[in-house]
């Protein structure tokens, strides 16, 4: 599938709809989040490990790859969304290994810290697109820890990013300080990681941004039995004498995924409810539902989820938000931001200019092609209400782009979706699940 033609269905529901309308419904795949902090941490407990609705994706597949290439064994049903994976409580059964991470942001960062501090010798390389996100903070961080960072070819050109061999020798100290400014998935890592030191090992962080997925982190190696003290907002703590124990772990619903179809709610004016998703989720995600109650929507939970009502009326309104604890949802709000009746403007973003590509910028261009006026500071977008014109959507090879401007079509004419195959990082058959859903809203 090259392109992805959008229908708008919006002036097809306002001509349908009256009276009451029972909720559209939906079922979403698993976390990729969760998915992949448990894949790391069921290597790193001792014994088998089931992990039950787990997401596959290409993300997950390229985890699950290097976790094999690194000689752990693995049972996998995809069928069943089931995975069964034999941990060595921290020991890595191979001393040296090539793992390949893919565009795999989560295996990149978190497989590069633990290898970074166990024994052995490993080749790690990424994508194209991988290749040119951030990994310095922490690779400078291994270092100190006693790790030796060798480039290709002995060049220090490509320092600081995919390819690199790591040469690693334990824990060399046991506290360390590391910038989150890029990416919060460098302090996830070296947490993660964080008991296998014999000794108490303190981090020390500089930025805030992404702390709700830090939240998620300490909540699940808690789950898998290590817990990790904040003795000061900026100060971490893992107690020495810990370790991970293996479970039968569900994964969640990936609540990421869930807000492009509740998104819908107050763009088409419909009632939407995504099965299983509850405001008490690990995924930070979950508060872009709050954002979208600031908008005039209306949510209510029950026990098989939550439900978003349509604000009272047609319209929906503009606001300024801070969306630094759930910013992969920046994407989501900018989709339908020109449809609202007053300007939104989002903030505490800065950093979505360094994930799969520089979102800032793709939201803005995508936007001005659409005739939609925007401005852009570092850490903010502004965006007008407008009618957006006919518009070919590049997707930057982001799945992210890809879905959540999937839904300014749904309200206007010719907005066609370039490369939509993007989305099998996450979510492989969204548009196969995205078309669907208007077949469902049509039958309303």
């Amino acid at each position: 599938m090259k392109t992805f033609a959008v229908p708008n269905i919006y002036r097809d529901i306002q001509k349908n709809i009256s009276g009451t309308v029972t909720p559209f419904q939906i079922k979403v795949p698993g976390s990729k989040s969760i998915t992949n902090r448990a894949l790391l941490l069921a290597t790193l407990a001792k014994g088998k490990t089931v992990l039950k609705d787990v997401l596959f994706s290409d993300d997950s597949r390229h985890f699950l790859k290097c976790i094999q290439e690194l000689g752990f064994e693995t049972e996998v049903d995809e069928e069943h969304h089931c995975i069964t994976v034999t941990g060595y409580g921290g020991r890595v059964p191979r001393t040296e290994a090539h793992p390949y991470v893919g565009s795999a942001g989560t295996a990149a960062r978190f497989l590069t810290a633990y290898l970074g501090i166990s024994h052995g010798t490993y080749h790690m390389d990424a994508s194209e697109q991988m290749r040119k996100r951030p990994m310095a903070p922490l690779l400078a961080s291994l270092e100190e820890l006693g790790c030796e960072i060798i480039y290709p070819d002995g060049s220090d050109t490509n320092a600081g990013h995919f390819p690199f061999t790591l040469r690693s020798h334990g824990f060399g100290k046991h506290d360390i300080t590391i910038n989150i400014d890029h990416s919060s998935q460098f302090l996830s890592a070296l947490l993660i990681a964080s008991c296998l030191d014999e000794e108490a090992f303190t981090i020390h962080v500089e930025g805030s941004h992404g702390m709700a997925y830090i939240d998620m982190t300490r909540s699940m190696m808690e789950q898998f039995g290590v817990k990790v003290e904040q003795p000061a907002p900026s100060m971490f703590r893992t107690g020495a004498g810990q370790a991970y124990h293996a479970l039968d772990y569900r994964v969640e619903p990936d609540a990421s995924a869930a807000c492009y179809f509740y998104a819908m709610s107050p763009l088409l004016h419909i009632p939407v409810m995504v099965e299983h998703i509850h405001f008490d989720s690990l995924q930070g995600d979950v508060q872009f539902l709050h954002i979208l109650e600031q908008m005039g929507c209306r949510a209510t939970e029950s026990a098989d989820g939550i439900w978003l009502a349509p604000p009272k009326d047609e319209n929906f309104h503009g606001i300024t938000v801070d969306m630094s604890a759930c910013s992969d949802q920046a994407i989501t709000l900018a989709a339908i931001a020109p449809f609202a009746d007053s300007p939104t403007t989002i903030t505490g973003i800065g950093h979505i200019r360094f994930q799969e590509s520089n979102r800032i910028s793709a939201i803005v261009t995508e936007l001005t092609k659409m005739g939609i006026r925007c401005q852009e500071t570092a850490n903010s977008i502004t965006i007008y209400p407008g009618a957006p014109k006919p518009s070919c959507v590049d997707t930057y090879e982001d799945h992210r782009m890809a879905m959540g401007f999937a839904l300014t079509g749904l309200r206007s004419d010719g907005i066609i979706i370039n490369n939509p195959e993007c989305c099998r990082k996450t979510f492989e058959n969204y548009f196969t699940v995205l078309s669907e859903c208007i077949d469902t809203i049509h039958r309303f």
